[in-house]
């Protein structure tokens, strides 16, 4: 039995190893070119490719980035962006989703609707950004008006495709077993429309930062594109990328957080026991 044991304990720990080692070539893979990218920003400032004054060395941004953060600076900005995100984010997806799954599973509604839908998805929103502004001020409502209905469109529009897009062997193989309609809906429509639903949420989570950057720039006291604007005003420029890598780096933690999501609500298609 104790040599079964060091046997299965052995084959574990070489299992464990490769992972490791697959998981460090993967992350090294898709870094590379990142750091090549760092690299060359560094070195073209250095021999005089560009101007340092308009386009400073990445060391240089990474100095201002760390006196912004020790002086708390960029968390007051950073905290002021999210939370906006945050909210209207959080708006559109308490909207648009259950409005999205009604809209997709009565084909009259989604008839009726489609070219309104279709209208407004068209409309730019930072197009309609001075209509806020003069409806509803240039404080914290217009900002989260704005960043809700840049959301709404993408979630709701792929929220309805994704429930129109069930395959229809699915819904009269669920129907042959006589299910209630809230049970069909909500075992065989909602688990099949994740995906598809998803793709609205991630365009969604993107349009949130790239919205509200906007927004700030033209009428804020604090938030990162009052950050960068603010920066390009007084020829802070270190500052100014520092803004512009925060907001990098905060979009792909969205996009990331969001794909860790999409992938345990759909553990369905890679595991059929679930």
């Amino acid at each position: 039995m104790e040599t079964v044991k060091s046997v299965d304990l052995s084959v574990n720990n070489k299992k464990l190893k490769s992972i490791g080692f697959s998981g460090l070539q993967k992350l090294f893979k898709q870094s590379i070119v990142l750091i090549a990218l760092f690299l060359l920003w560094e070195i073209s400032p250095r021999i005089g490719l560009v101007d340092e004054a308009f386009f400073p060395r990445f060391s240089s941004v990474l100095i201002a980035w760390w006196e912004m953060v020790k002086s708390g600076e960029l968390f007051a900005h950073f905290s002021a962006s999210i939370t906006r995100s945050i909210f209207g984010f959080g708006l559109a997806l308490v909207i648009a989703i259950p409005l999205g799954l009604l809209i997709g599973w009565y084909p009259l509604a989604r008839d009726l609707l489609n070219p309104v839908l279709e209208l407004f998805r068209n409309t730019a929103a930072l197009a309609l950004l001075p209509v806020f502004m003069l409806l509803l001020g240039i404080g914290e409502t217009s900002k989260i008006s704005i960043i809700l209905f840049a959301c709404t469109w993408p979630i709701l529009l792929n929220t309805i495709a994704a429930v129109g897009s069930v395959d229809p062997l699915l819904i009269k193989s669920a129907r042959s077993m006589n299910i209630s309609s809230f049970k069909l809906f909500y075992k065989v429509i909602l688990p099949a429309s994740v995906p598809t639903m998803f793709t609205g949420i991630r365009m969604a989570g993107s349009s949130a930062i790239l919205i509200l950057i906007a927004a700030e720039m033209v009428g804020a006291k604090e938030g990162l594109g009052y950050l960068i604007t603010y920066s390009q005003y007084n020829f802070m420029i270190p500052e100014m990328y520092a803004g512009i890598l925060t907001i990098s780096v905060l979009g792909l933690f969205i996009n990331y957080g969001l794909l860790s999501i999409e992938k345990r609500l759909s553990r369905w298609k890679q595991d059929p026991t679930l």
